[in-house]
């Protein structure tokens, strides 16, 4: 048995506020910031999503705890500045999650079912709910006098395919869409034909930038409309073009020599080769069940 995570969570706590010490503390952790700790966030973030991706259990425990660390790392930063603590932040998410469940929570917090009371009628599926939401997310923002948008509170600091996602699911709730993906298809021609213009011009200018820009928020948007996570299907592309170029190195090491010293055509025909092993099952990675092509 673990000890109980509330101790756990005191004694992460408790570490984090020797690190920070000015008095015999970490000489890196006191020279941190906001700013500076944001994008070890963020990348803590992506290794939790990595790891799930994997399948690797232990790997995610870890990783969640270096996720973890972060939370606590800006708590205490927000602390010494005489904003907020941790128990603070928990607090403020407790009692978000409390009001955003009105089918789970009454208006004094307590959970229907821990009560044996029926719950709101209603509640709906788990779309609805998301629904509901959204919805709730909003009325907070107007009645905090905020931006009233039905863009508002879309984080600029997110990975831009993921920005693009939602922007364009906050402007279908709205109306504004395409009904089905076929003028998706003709938007996507329409602008790979002006990204060939532009190009026609040379390459690294503005315009161009703007265009292909278009190209792959037409494409986010192709994905929305098929229904699949553009961050989940690009990473599938990415392990399959690694899984495919390690192969590459693999047969060229073992005939040829290095792959650098063949030419593009040798090369072409090692990357055919690779992925005709993977779709005979006779690859290295012929027994993974996540290749699918």
């Amino acid at each position: 048995m673990t000890e109980p995570a509330s101790a756990n969570l005191s004694g992460l706590l408790r570490i984090m506020a020797q690190l920070r010490d000015p008095n015999g503390g970490c000489p890196w952790d006191l020279q941190q910031n906001f700013a500076s700790i944001a994008a070890y966030t963020i990348e803590e973030a992506y290794e939790v999503a990595d790891a799930i991706d994997r399948g690797d259990m232990h790997d995610l425990r870890d990783e969640l705890g270096d996720l973890l660390l972060q939370v606590v790392f800006h708590a205490r930063m927000a602390e010494e500045a005489g904003e907020f603590a941790f128990d603070d932040v928990a607090a403020a998410i407790c009692d978000k999650m409390r009001r955003r469940h009105p089918h789970v929570f009454d208006e004094q917090g307590r959970a229907y079912a821990e009560s044996g009371r029926t719950p709101p009628p209603n509640a709906g599926n788990a779309e609805k709910q998301l629904l509901d939401w959204e919805q709730r997310k909003q009325a907070e923002r107007h009645a905090r006098g905020g931006d009233t948008s039905a863009l508002a509170g879309i984080a600029r600091g997110l990975p831009e395919w993921q920005r693009a996602i939602k922007l364009q699911k906050r402007a279908a709730r709205v109306g504004f869409d395409w009904p089905n993906v076929d003028p998706v298809f003709e938007k996507l021609h329409e602008e790979l034909d002006e990204v060939r213009e532009e190009l026609a011009k040379g390459v690294g200018h503005d315009a161009l930038e703007a265009e292909i820009g278009d190209v792959l928020f037409v494409c986010a948007n192709l994905a929305r409309h098929a229904q699949v996570d553009v961050g989940a299907a690009l990473r599938r592309a990415n392990a399959k073009f690694e899984r495919r170029f390690r192969r590459m190195e693999e047969l060229a090491a073992a005939s040829a020599g290095a792959l650098e010293s063949l030419n593009l055509a040798q090369q072409d025909a090692l990357w055919d080769q690779a992925k005709a092993e993977e779709k005979s099952g006779s690859g290295q990675a012929g027994n993974d069940p996540r290749i699918a092509q």
